[in-house]
């Protein structure tokens, strides 16, 4: 997906990058705000905090006119391809007000903030599932990004302690400038701490009790996700009753690479998976028109009921929409 800006600024996009349109924004994410009749929507309804009557009437899906997006940010780093954007308060689009965070050429979304709220209507928010099932313990983040995936953990969970693991050491930089980290990690101390090197090498000594996996590079899950021996390699790092919660991505997630199709990568990351969870695997699709995108749980099922009670209102929605990995039907 072409990745379309007005010009600011910013340092020059290098020639091998696809040439800005000016009239419109078109980004990649890997959630896609869905038909109003899937689950996943009557799910995000229930996030609203302000009558269905003044909510945007795009999607997610819809690009944001350029006049409403300001470049913060623009450079080539060693590992990626780093732009932050802001989108105007005033557009009509369920991103107003934020800023994103974007690594490849084809525009996909690796981190959002928005200035008042940690929830964002995004797989962000589905990873704030995993505390409540979880053993007492610290939590790993692999591919923390500019910070999203912590700021609601750390918000919703005042008991929790979290390592973050990024490759790009501009990638934190860009987050403390431009998405708050900085304060978050001067008010959490001795509840972030964040670590620039390879998320694969990850560990504590005892281990932790979950482990939230969302690690792309140009456009695509990482090719060890796909190996076998990478899970059992993260399995034996978590504690006994911990789990993984994974970012699998799916085919709204467009790659650098043309052969790195993104439904194509999610189901080998999934059959890679089932290899080392067996029947302990489960699937949450947040699928949208002719993309989806999915995010993977291992351990037993927890009892869904128990599961609500525990977890913060906005998500309580979503325990219902996860199936086992063999009844899935975009696996």
């Amino acid at each position: 997906m072409v990745l379309s800006i007005p010009q600011t600024q910013a340092i020059a996009t290098p020639s091998y990058y696809p040439q800005p349109n000016p009239t419109r924004l078109r980004i990649s994410f890997t959630l896609r705000t869905p038909s109003t009749s899937s689950p996943t929507a009557k799910c995000q309804q229930q996030q609203q905090t302000t009558p269905s009557s003044v909510e945007p009437k795009r999607t997610q899906d819809d690009g944001i006119p350029a006049e409403d997006v300001k470049m913060l940010a623009k450079f080539k780093s060693r590992h990626n391809y780093i732009r932050v954007l802001e989108v105007s308060r005033k557009t009509d689009h369920p991103f107003r007000g934020s800023r994103l965070l974007l690594l490849d050429a084809p525009g996909n979304i690796h981190s959002i903030s928005f200035l008042f709220k940690s929830l964002t209507k995004t797989y962000f928010d589905v990873f704030a599932m995993l505390p409540p099932i979880v053993p007492p313990g610290p939590l790993a983040i692999l591919g923390f990004g500019a910070g999203s995936a912590a700021r609601i953990l750390l918000d919703l969970y005042p008991d929790a302690v979290l390592h973050g693991w990024e490759l790009d050491p501009a990638v934190i930089h860009v987050g403390r400038e431009y998405f708050n980290l900085g304060k978050l990690e001067r008010e959490n101390q001795k509840r972030l701490f964040i670590y620039v090197g390879s998320a694969l090498n990850a560990s504590l000594p005892n281990g932790f009790s979950g482990i939230v996996v969302d690690l792309f590079s140009k456009g695509s899950l990482i090719p060890e996700l796909q190996e076998a021996a990478t899970w059992q390699k993260m399995k034996m790092r978590l504690k006994e009753g911990g789990r993984m919660m994974v970012n699998v991505g799916g085919s709204c997630v467009e790659a650098e690479s043309k052969v790195r199709d993104g439904k194509v990568v999610m189901q080998e990351t999934l059959k890679a998976m089932r290899e080392v969870f067996g029947e302990k695997l489960f699937v949450l699709n947040l699928g949208n028109r002719k993309d989806d995108s999915s995010l993977a749980l291992t351990g037993d099922f927890p009892q869904p009921e128990a599961w609500k009670i525990r977890l913060p209102g906005p998500l309580k929605c979503y325990v219902d929409m996860w199936t086992p990995y063999s009844a899935c039907s975009v696996c």
